[in-house]
């Protein structure tokens, strides 16, 4: 009988020692670290598809886990192929894979830093906005050029670009075009606060003519501190409905952004943004404006400047002039330092 009992403790043990060997395996499974990540990164980040299966998964994961058996069983376990989402993911060093599984599980997504600025054309935006995001260009292009999508967001087709105010954003990766869009808008009512709302009818302006005369300003000058001057002469020219004569806008008719010298026969083209040709502002902006732009138009300096042309040394700022007989001197000396220097369009 004592033999018996003996035996049957020795089997339980035995039980207890296989259990606590299957347990402490599938502990280790779970909680014991499994990143493999290079020696000089703290994290990497993968990037799942939206149309992504688990076989995509593992294949983006695997060159960072140190046991991908251990991995694929705690998935399993955790039924994460019925849960897959798609994403940016940052896998840190030390993570295990209960934490990764978990992440990817829920979709705990590591936001992209969108950044636009120096942007002349939606097309021109497109391209920028999806070198962040999972959307090609000719999804981002093809939704921002639909008929439908600038009345949506309360604009038309020539005044829709002024919607997207030149930033930093957060944004997850796998934002599509109407996202991107619907966040753009609300950042748009954002910036345009009650404030700047109110700068813009003092000047008996709707944000989005601030907008396209503030594009304008901002391809006349790099220079911050004379965009307000800038701003200013043109402000002075609709007050008396004189033409604006904004060379810039007669670039973006042409279509050419490597113009550096404009002709006269640019000056002949029928464009809505022919500002020689056109009274007032033009249909729409000819760039996406930056914010310092934007303020320049907002908080634009009093002064009597008609005219301005560009200074003949490279140095981006510009004279400026009350009389046409002075602004007339300014462009000889300039067309004589573009003669000079072989710059004939």
């Amino acid at each position: 009988m004592k033999r018996k009992w003996i035996i049957i403790l020795l089997v339980l043990l035995a039980i207890i020692i296989v259990l606590g060997a299957l347990g402490y395996k599938y502990y280790r499974y779970i909680y014991s670290l499994n990143t493999n990540l290079p020696a000089n990164k703290q994290s990497v980040y993968i990037y799942i598809p939206s149309d992504a299966n688990y076989k995509n998964v593992q294949s983006k994961i695997t060159p960072y886990l140190i046991n991908t058996k251990s991995f694929h069983w705690v998935a399993e376990k955790k039924q994460y192929s019925s849960f897959i989402k798609p994403g940016r993911y940052e896998i840190k060093k030390g993570m295990n894979n209960n934490e990764i599984i978990n992440m990817l599980r829920v979709g705990e997504q590591a936001p992209v830093q969108v950044s636009f600025i120096s942007v002349r054309t939606l097309n021109v935006l497109a391209g920028k906005v999806a070198s962040y995001l999972e959307p090609d260009s000719a999804a981002f292009a093809d939704f921002f050029y639909h008929d439908t999508v600038p009345s949506y967001y309360g604009f038309d087709h020539y005044s829709f670009s002024g919607m997207f105010i030149p930033n930093t954003y957060q944004f997850l990766w796998n934002t599509h075009p109407t996202g991107f869009c619907d966040r753009m808008k609300k950042e748009y009512h954002r910036f345009w606060n009650q404030s700047r709302i109110q700068k813009a009818e003092n000047i008996g302006f709707s944000p989005n003519e601030i907008s396209t005369l503030a594009s304008i300003v901002e391809q006349e000058s790099k220079k911050n501190n004379e965009k307000p001057r800038i701003a200013g002469v043109y402000i002075n020219r609709l007050q008396k409905g004189m033409h604006l004569q904004a060379d810039p806008t007669l670039v973006y008719a042409t279509g050419d952004f490597t113009a550096q010298r404009i002709l006269n026969k640019h000056k002949k083209i029928d464009s809505p943004y022919n500002t020689y040709l056109y009274p007032g502002l033009p249909p729409g902006p000819i760039c996406l404006p930056s914010i310092s732009s934007i303020d320049a138009v907002l908080n634009y300096e009093k002064h009597d400047y008609l005219f301005f042309c560009a200074k003949p040394d490279n140095s981006g700022y510009h004279n400026f002039s009350e009389t046409y007989a002075q602004h007339r001197q300014y462009a000889r000396e300039y067309r004589q330092f573009l003669n000079s220097n072989n710059i004939y369009n």
